[in-house]
């Protein structure tokens, strides 16, 4: 093959898989399917066409004490988690990023149908994102070590880093998969075990990840995932005595309930992300049409469903009028539509009332 046609296939666009069947809509524990305990359901939306996809377990209280418990159990000394070579953790997160790479159309048009994102982001963005991060981290997995320090007298003074124990992750509905590999990444290459709840309108990826969890070989009970909402399966998580270490991702307002839950149980550790407002600098020496188009991408990317969207712009008195009249046409040209056309730029919010809210 030439070099242009060699050139030409690696940019070839990918096409969309129709008719994908939801196979995952069940809670994930001790690498099994679970109905949820009170039997309650939660329907799942396309929010490009407003049809329902499909009904998903709604993980409570009790499931997550049911989750938890296999977490536990997965930690305890002597279990084969525990026993497991760093190394042995690197190769499975490998394993992991390997099989997300064979199913990356899957993963891709999931996302895509699931959060309103356009297939073109989620197939060139998110899944390589997502599959980057779990290979960073199973490269840290057998690095991840302590240090000598220097005494003075007779004494030997070292550092060891040890794993925290269960990890209780709450990840948003902007990029399913990406906090998804964000969250159990970290905890996993160190050793930690795991109990996740996706977002309420965006399960369907995270629960796909479950059946190649287990197909990768990880130990019953290391990762669990528990889709439910907020006030009830994300607050059982928050306030349980039985987690080390509480992460999430999302609103500044849930952020404080999640800090203020923790410190009145058992003082687990918190790790937040949180909402923001993100600036733009444009000076008048920029070259106007790249900060143009980045400002733009930057802000509409996803929707503007981004914590890091550029929401505000700081542009130079001398170019400000024409950097505004610029920004509106380029705005008004942004191509809307089905997001599993390569053409288009711009989908749906992923759900109106967190925006009417």
């Amino acid at each position: 093959m030439s070099s242009e046609g060699k050139k030409s296939a690696q940019f070839s666009m990918p096409t969309p898989l129709t008719n994908l069947e939801v196979k995952y809509t069940k809670i994930f524990i001790n690498n099994e399917w679970h109905n949820s305990i009170s039997g309650k359901k939660f329907s799942v939306f396309n929010p490009a066409t407003g049809e329902k996809i499909c009904d998903i377990e709604e993980g409570d209280k009790e499931d997550v004490n049911k989750a938890v418990k296999a977490a536990r159990e997965a930690f305890q000394l002597g279990s084969p988690w525990r026993r497991m070579d760093a190394s042995e953790r690197g190769k499975l997160l490998n394993k992991l990023a390997a099989l997300m790479e064979r199913d990356i159309l899957i993963l891709s048009t999931l996302e895509s149908i699931d959060a309103g994102k356009t297939f073109t982001s989620s197939y060139f963005a998110d899944l390589p994102g997502a599959i980057k991060s779990l290979r960073y981290c199973a490269g840290w997995a057998d690095k991840n070590h302590g240090r000598t320090i220097p005494m003075d007298g007779d004494y030997f003074t070292f550092t060891r880093h040890e794993p925290v124990g269960v990890c209780g992750q709450i990840i948003p509905w902007n990029f399913p998969l990406v906090m998804f590999s964000w969250k159990i990444a970290p905890a996993l290459c160190c050793g930690n075990t795991v109990v996740i709840k996706p977002a309420e309108q965006t399960p369907l990826t995270a629960l796909y990840m479950g059946s190649l969890i287990k197909e990768a070989g990880f130990p019953p009970g290391v990762v669990n995932i528990v889709p439910g909402f907020g006030p009830t399966a994300g607050a059982a998580i928050s306030h349980h005595m039985d987690i080390d270490k509480v992460a999430f991702t999302g609103s500044t307002e849930v952020g404080k309930l999640i800090k203020e839950a923790a410190g009145k149980t058992n003082l687990k550790r918190v790790s937040l992300e949180l909402g923001g407002k993100s600036p733009l600098i444009i000076f008048a020496d920029a070259d106007l049409d790249l900060a143009l188009e980045q400002a733009h991408q930057a802000l509409f990317y996803h929707q503007g469903q981004c914590c890091i969207a550029a929401s505000r712009l700081f542009v130079e008195e001398q170019i400000y009028d024409e950097f505004v009249r610029r920004s509106v046409e380029r705005a008004k040209k942004r191509v809307l539509g089905d997001t599993l056309s390569p053409a288009t730029e711009q989908g749906p919010q992923v759900d109106i009332y967190i925006f009417l809210t």
